[in-house]
């Protein structure tokens, strides 16, 4: 789980992320990103009911995607929101190549360290 430091949980914050953020998107998910005035990075995941109509499958998608993130915080930037959206071709894609995938987008956008 992460810390809720590294959380973005206001819906303001996600409309700002959406509104002024930069993005990258491929078949598995997009990223959008926004610079922020705090210390730290915070992450958002959005998992839609056209993923999976089962809220096992979306909430195993966002326990992986979090896991990720955990796992890579130290390698991050701070001073960014940044928002995971998933697309349909998740489902079917293996933990080991979402991460490369969460990675790779990160690195273009220049987020990571």
């Amino acid at each position: 789980m992460l810390a809720i430091k590294h959380r973005l949980t206001k819906q303001k914050d996600f409309d700002n992320v959406w509104q002024t953020g930069r993005s990258i998107f491929n078949e598995c998910l997009g990223i959008k990103i926004s610079k922020n005035k705090l210390a730290n990075s915070r992450f958002g995941f959005i998992v839609s009911a056209k993923i999976s109509k089962k809220a096992v499958d979306r909430n195993r998608i966002k326990r992986r995607l979090r896991g990720i993130i955990k796992d890579n915080i130290k390698h991050i930037k701070s001073g960014y929101d940044v928002i995971v959206i998933t697309q349909k071709a998740i489902i079917n894609t293996e933990h080991k190549d979402i991460e490369d995938i969460v990675i790779k987008s990160l690195n273009k956008l220049g987020v990571i360290k």
